[in-house]
């Protein structure tokens, strides 16, 4: 087992404009209380095990201060989090690409996203496992 850093790196990030829309077409989706998570496979080329994109729409935030801010929270919950599913990931001898949009039009603390955040990857560890099992 590798030691994963708890940084949040560039080849983590979901930023490939091909990528994106492949994972929008191809991906699957499941809904967490004020989350959509859109995730799919991804191919080996991937550096790392996982890779994000968090998205925060205009429609329910005006202002970009506050699209900002919780971005910043969700990345923050999830590099502190990310080490369960790179575990998990690492197991199975997947990668994946997923990205998270926020549905809510409330600001959220902390403390309530790290929680979702959380239960976000069990959620996606186990639509992982399930996945596997029906191509094996």
């Amino acid at each position: 087992m590798t030691i994963i850093s708890e940084r949040f790196q560039k080849n983590e990030r979901l930023c490939s404009r091909k990528t994106i829309e492949e994972l929008f077409s191809n991906g699957k989706s499941f809904y967490c209380q004020s989350f959509q998570v859109i995730w799919n496979h991804a191919d080996d080329t991937l550096q790392a095990p996982a890779s994000i994109a968090v998205s925060v729409p205009k429609k329910n935030f005006r202002s970009a201060v506050q699209r900002n801010r919780i971005r910043r929270k969700i990345r923050e919950a999830y590099r502190h989090q990310k080490h369960v599913l790179y575990h998990h990931l690492e197991k199975s001898g997947r990668k994946i690409v997923f990205m998270i949009i926020f549905k809510s039009s409330t600001e959220p603390d902390y403390n309530e996203i790290f929680q979702l955040t959380g239960k976000i990857i069990s959620i996606l560890t186990e639509q992982i496992t399930a996945a596997k099992e029906i191509t094996e």
